[in-house]
């Protein structure tokens, strides 16, 4: 039935104006108590359901964040996304989770779905260095904040400090005494992956280590499947060019690698040191706990919803912020026996 009732209906069952309809929907506050009461008996009686889309077009912008993530399979990402929901939903807001697959067609894709929605915003971790696409949703009034991605100061950004994370991993690896250390992560067109080799290239030319002691191994993805044929890859080293420790770009390989590590019956840490990164509830749980470099996951959801509200409540007087959040290394038992 509700389908066909109106708010001229409404107003009838009521015995109201269509005016004091639409402030009972809109500015309850401004209708007396006993009038409110009576409006919304008439809504309950008849089945009315507001069309939030048609009212959202007339406003020009929907209530709906695009948070766009390279995996939504990623724990990660679902806590960050978490972050972003409890942040929106205090202001009315709702979160549209999209999942390019770290595949720029995907990506450029939901952009344009969210731009043609009327999207109060769009919060995007991108899966490339370049950002055209962003940059003309932009120019079209829609607001963007980056998300586990630093940024400009033409954009607001929430980052983690990926630098000092692959610093932090590889130092603990070296000051445990291994000489000889893999990093396994891709593609390296991501820039999360491209900063942590630079931090862990840049511990190891700190401890005075030659650049090919650092084992470079780029993974088609980030995730668990990856990681496990990472072992083989390792495997089919010689002796001389095999690491006794991995720093993996994410946790879901270093969960991956100590699977195919345990299976070919080696010893963590034993026969192979391993550090993963984000610090997801599965790293603690994992058969040996993982050694990770932790992000705050849940803050740079929120963070990131807090500038794009500042963006969106003051257009003309924003300033861009690039919020910069430091890493810290934690560590167990895949490191440590």
């Amino acid at each position: 039935m509700s389908e066909s009732v109106s708010v001229v209906d409404v107003a009838a069952r009521a015995g109201v104006s269509l005016g004091t309809v639409s402030n009972v929907l809109n500015r309850p506050d401004r209708v007396a108590p006993a009038t409110r009461d009576r409006v919304m008996q008439a809504i309950r009686e008849l089945g009315f359901v507001r069309n939030e889309a048609a009212r959202q077009l007339r406003a020009g912008r929907s209530r709906t964040i695009g948070l766009v993530v390279l995996d939504v399979g990623n724990p990660f990402f679902t806590d960050l996304a978490r972050g972003v929901e409890t942040t929106a939903g205090k202001s009315g807001l709702s979160v549209v989770l999209c999942n390019s697959n770290e595949d720029d067609a995907r990506e450029r894709h939901y952009l344009s779905l969210l731009q043609e929605q009327r999207a109060f915003g769009i919060l995007i971790t991108p899966v490339g260095r370049q950002t055209a696409a962003i940059d003309a949703v932009r120019r079209a009034g829609t607001p963007v904040v980056l998300v586990d991605r630093g940024s400009n100061r033409r954009q607001c950004s929430v980052s983690v400090n990926d630098r000092v994370g692959g610093e932090l991993a590889v130092a603990h690896l070296l000051g445990l005494g291994h000489k000889r250390i893999g990093f396994v992560g891709g593609p390296l067109t991501l820039n999360q992956v491209s900063e942590r080799l630079a931090g862990a290239r840049a511990a190891m030319q700190a401890a005075g280590r030659p650049e090919d002691a650092l084992v470079v191994i780029e993974t088609p993805r980030l995730d668990v499947a990856s990681g496990r044929s990472t072992g083989a890859e390792l495997e089919a080293l010689p002796a001389r060019r095999r690491p006794t420790a991995v720093f993996c770009a994410n946790d879901l390989l270093a969960l991956g690698l100590l699977q195919d590590t345990t299976r070919r019956q080696k010893s963590v840490p034993g026969d192979l040191a391993i550090v993963g990164y984000d610090d997801i509830e599965f790293a603690a749980a994992a058969a040996v706990p993982l050694t990770s470099v932790r992000q705050p996951r849940a803050q740079l959801g929120q963070a990131a919803m807090e500038l794009l509200l500042e963006e969106v409540s003051d257009p003309d007087g924003h300033q861009h912020r690039q919020v910069v959040f430091e890493p810290e290394l934690v560590v167990r038992e895949s490191t440590i026996s």
